[in-house]
């Protein structure tokens, strides 16, 4: 079944929990065709994967709507709806907003139709970076097995630095390394001039660090429990009196996220689980915001949400590295590294290839640096120079 759909690169014997998020997703997507249905429904089926994945699940799905099946593909990927749809059925909080035909609607016409307005730019404007940079985040000679090999950079305050590259090529095994997740991590980290031990997430959070990882489903969110558990997890000990957590303090804390971030809920006292895509990863979000972090660690945090969602996240961001917090932001998508990042990292087999910034911090430099070849501009240069 997995070689029949181009998933060749799933052992059938393999244990699911060791399986990265987007060969779990193709696991899904394999248990749904395997009953031969006529009516297939993808929600959200491609979010986590990359381009060549997509493009196999899409020759799948294309196969399938030649021998008649009928497919409802949810996404918030216009590219993709583009790619694969013939009409697009526009929803707008539960309710149906209209129907378009996707070759003939336009990408703004769409937008206004999903989130009720016009979308403003859609990243918000870089702030001038001082001339004497301060120092929030220093890696030096970083390693773990044979996943993280001499990785060292400098993350200053104020700065949104972006992680880069070919999906699986370290960048995720960074995050979660600097966050004390992985036992065995060798070099030197510190933070805001202090050397930190990574013995683990505790330690991590003691320091000043935060992060929102992949998955807010399985690693982000304790799904079962209410929105206000869930935001207030990090910081029960602000939150409680003698060891007993505060109903006042609680409800403070989510009242100010939610307010903050403009979280739609029925109830703080409502489960994670019934919120959206956009408003779960909101909690996710805000539930470290209530560390006042110095340094977040984000994990492709706007996969699988929407675009009004995505924006208000950008313009979050923005405003916590103007208030003077570091981020490190690892995206699947190259144009919100391009649109939110003063420099970049560009990670291959586990190590920082190269680092761009200013105009070299373009989606052309960054395919070519994961790739291994020169920026575009020293490519063309040396075309010149031969001519």
């Amino acid at each position: 079944l997995l070689s029949g759909l181009g998933f060749a690169g799933i052992h059938p014997g393999a244990v699911i929990r060791d399986l990265s998020l987007a060969d779990r997703q193709l696991i899904e997507i394999a248990k749904a065709l395997r009953r031969a249905p006529k009516v297939l429904v993808l929600d959200e089926a491609t979010s986590a994967l990359n381009r060549r994945q997509v493009q196999q699940v899409f020759s799948v799905v294309r196969r399938l709507c030649e021998a008649g099946v009928a497919v409802v593909f949810i996404s918030h990927r216009m590219d993709e709806v583009r790619a694969l749809c013939n009409k697009a059925t526009i929803f707008r909080d539960g309710e149906d907003v209209g129907t378009v035909d996707v070759a003939k609607a336009r990408d703004d016409e769409i937008v206004h139709m999903m989130i009720g307005r016009t979308l403003r730019e859609t990243f918000p404007p870089r702030t001038q970076r001082p001339e004497v940079e301060a120092p929030m985040l220093e890696v030096h000679a970083l390693g773990w097995g044979d996943r993280l090999r001499d990785v060292s950079f400098t993350l200053h305050k104020g700065e949104i630095l972006g992680l880069s590259g070919l999906e699986g090529q370290g960048q995720g095994d960074l995050l979660f390394a600097l966050f004390g997740v992985y036992a065995g991590v060798s070099g030197e980290v510190r933070v805001d001039g202090t050397t930190i031990r990574l013995g683990g997430p505790s330690d991590a959070m003691a320091a000043g660090l935060a992060l929102v990882p992949e998955d807010r489903k399985t690693q982000g969110l304790i799904l079962p429990l209410s929105v206000d558990e869930n935001m207030t997890l990090p910081t029960l000990p602000a939150v409680s009196r003698n060891g007993v957590i505060s109903a006042a303090a609680v409800d403070t804390a989510t009242t100010a996220m939610r307010d903050r971030l403009a979280i739609r809920m029925a109830s703080p006292a409502a489960p994670v689980r019934f919120l959206s895509g956009g408003n779960q990863q909101k909690v996710a979000i805000a539930k470290w915001l209530l560390t006042d972090a110095a340094v977040f660690l984000l994990y492709d945090p706007t996969r699988g949400i929407d675009v009004g969602a995505k924006q208000e996240i950008y313009e979050l961001m923005r405003r916590l590295a103007a208030e003077g917090h570091a981020i490190l932001f690892f995206s699947t998508d190259l144009a919100e590294i391009v649109g939110l990042c003063d420099r970049a990292l560009v990670m291959y087999e586990g190590s920082v290839a190269r680092e761009l910034n200013g105009p070299a911090l373009s989606e052309a430099n960054l395919v070519s640096a994961a790739v291994g070849l020169a920026d575009v501009a020293s490519r063309q240069s040396e075309v010149g120079s031969r001519t």
